[in-house]
């Protein structure tokens, strides 16, 4: 499905299925596991270009979509997508690439270093001023004054982004272990590629990403301990899932606990079962007036799912596992408390 454009989104008029094509062909590059890399040359030569263009504007509260992937991000992008004011970028990695190619983990376009955390230190003033291009001028290419940015592994780079974007707004979708687990390990399975020794997948070229998460974000955290006996490359796909679910959602709440203002905090579930309520706190959160389509189309695009069983785990995860699915407040069948 190019551009994630359905029937029912063709169906809200041609602006906004050109203004999400646009974003979609343009701005975000084709990472690996997905056709059309051959028109990668273009995107970066035209956002190479937008951001030594001379000038200094400045974006308005951009918006960042983060948590897990396979958690609900896409939907969530896709509903607001639909406001009259908001463009949506989808996981615009070579935009962020051309910023600062330290953000590669996947290893989409560079290849590495890379790191899951950034810190404002790192940033030079040219790397500020192409971020603030790039999105200003993202916004008035496609007729927007907000810019909505899905990129699920900017949760570990919050501080970062506030140094680029002081009155960005965050929102926090997070999803029950068995759910993402079983979303995870199905989408390598699908659409993961082997070609002899050489991979590509979920966990990145060559399992580039699972390296980083491992060495960056596990391996020395204490509270993480149970885990550091292990072998890494011996886990398979679920248990992988599980380790990245738990230290994304440490992550995110320890976001939300500090920065209350800039942080909303979201339940896919509660989203799926009441989505008026769930998107009048976001329009609130984010300073956007609620429009109609965002809603309609949401109410068209979100149904209740059977939740997935607990998945199989090593002991070593389980713990950390129910801890976790307890924080978040989900109970033993996957369910989320009210």
């Amino acid at each position: 499905m190019v551009a994630q454009i359905d029937r029912e989104y063709r169906s809200f008029g041609l602006p906004k299925v050109v203004r999400r094509l646009a974003s979609y062909a343009l701005f975000e590059g084709r990472p690996h596991t997905t056709k059309g890399q051959w028109f990668n040359p273009v995107v970066f030569g035209l956002l190479r270009t937008l951001a030594a263009f001379p000038g200094n504007p400045q974006p308005k509260a951009p918006i960042f979509l983060i948590g897990l992937g396979r958690s609900g991000t896409t939907i969530l992008g896709l509903i607001l997508s639909l406001h009259r004011h908001v463009g949506f970028l989808n996981e615009p990695k070579a935009m962020w690439t051309v910023i600062d190619p330290a953000h590669d983990v996947t290893g989409d376009y560079s290849q590495g270093p890379a790191w899951f955390r950034l810190v404002p230190e790192t940033i030079s003033e040219k790397e500020r001023l192409a971020a603030q291009r790039l999105y200003s001028r993202y916004a008035r290419a496609v007729a927007a004054s907000r810019v909505l940015d899905k990129y699920p592994e900017l949760v570990f780079r919050i501080d970062y982004v506030l140094s680029l974007f002081p009155d960005a707004r965050f929102i926090l979708i997070t999803r029950n272990g068995a759910d993402a687990c079983r979303s995870i390990s199905t989408w390598s399975d699908r659409k993961g590629v082997a070609d002899g020794n050489e991979t590509e997948d979920w966990w990145g070229r060559n399992d580039c990403k699972w390296r980083y998460l491992w060495d960056e974000l596990v391996r020395g955290d204490p509270e993480l301990a149970p885990l550091h006996g292990l072998n890494p490359t011996d886990l398979d796909q679920v248990n992988r899932a599980a380790t990245e679910w738990i230290v994304t959602m440490r992550e995110g709440l320890a976001a939300v606990e500090r920065y209350p203002k800039q942080v909303h905090h979201i339940r896919y579930e509660d989203l799926v079962a009441a989505p008026e309520a769930e998107l009048a706190k976001l329009f609130h959160h984010c300073q956007l007036n609620p429009d109609a389509d965002v809603l309609t189309y949401a109410t068209k695009v979100l149904y209740t799912k059977v939740p997935a069983p607990k998945p199989e785990l090593i002991p070593e995860l389980i713990p950390l596992f129910d801890d976790m699915s307890s924080k978040l407040g989900y109970i033993d069948d996957g369910s989320a408390k009210p």
